[in-house]
């Protein structure tokens, strides 16, 4: 079975559009085969593994001791599996090296950082073809004026590492497209 790394936020609430829309990520990864990874916690990635569990797929979720210093939380209900990391660091680098494709949903600072460091990891590794999606307008935008604006420091083929996706099912589809 595949793993599919999902960032996203921790603020959206259950019932929320971004929280259905990653619930909805989340089922579909599930009905078509892959196990899904996520931060295990609140927000998005209580929603994809909840989409995800309750349509039967197998949820794992990285946790960090600094992370439930910082905010009293806990790893989310849904989570079958745990891999327990000690730093925040340590953590990132388990979501990004341990899977077979990645996708991004809308998020802050730290969902910025896992894309940063995914693309980073991914230019530095040039035989490595995983995919990686950023799914919303939101992450479209801001990569569009990243490349239009710095693109001279990307190299096309670095740039073509990242592919965006306006939803959750058209971005399942260019995930099944990269892995098949």
């Amino acid at each position: 079975m595949k793993t599919i790394t999902v960032f996203g936020g921790s603020l959206p609430q259950p019932g929320s559009a971004p929280y259905r829309e990653a619930q909805q990520l989340g089922a579909l990864l599930a009905e078509s085969g892959f196990a899904v990874q996520t931060g295990g916690y609140i927000g998005t990635m209580e929603a994809v593994s909840r989409g995800s569990s309750e349509a039967g797929g197998h949820v794992i979720g990285v946790t960090c001791d600094e992370i439930e210093a910082w905010r009293p939380v806990a790893p989310n209900r849904w989570v079958a599996q745990q891999k327990r990391c000690p730093t925040l660091r340590e953590r990132l680098y388990v979501l990004i090296d341990e899977c077979d494709g990645a996708i991004a949903l809308p998020g802050g600072i730290g969902t910025l950082a896992e894309i940063a460091l995914t693309w980073s990891q991914l230019q530095i590794k040039p035989k490595d073809t995983r995919p990686f999606i950023l799914l919303g307008l939101g992450w479209a935008r801001t990569l569009e004026t990243f490349t239009s604006e710095l693109g001279l420091y990307i190299p096309e083929a670095d740039q073509k590492r990242i592919l965006t996706a306006p939803d959750p099912t058209t971005a399942l589809q260019k995930l099944q497209e990269q892995l098949l």
